[in-house]
């Protein structure tokens, strides 16, 4: 049972690592690809998934703090 959790454990962290708004958004940009590509979108696909790309990228940076002095 160790061995196995330990597999899973593995993989969750290879997986999701950090962010999990990265693993999340990078499957979903797999999956609206493979999508796109079958449905013979491939122009569409294009252009979409570059942009889907730099939108979950740029989602998954980590927002300003504010800091007050008080």
């Amino acid at each position: 049972m160790n061995l196995l959790r330990g597999f899973f454990r593995f993989w969750y962290d290879f997986i999701v690592g950090d962010s999990v708004v990265l693993a999340i958004g990078g499957g979903a940009i797999l999956m609206a690809g493979a999508l796109l590509v079958w449905a013979g979108a491939e122009a569409i696909a294009q252009i979409l998934l570059p942009v889907m790309v730099a939108g979950t990228l740029a989602l998954s940076l980590p927002r300003p703090r504010n800091r007050t002095e008080g």
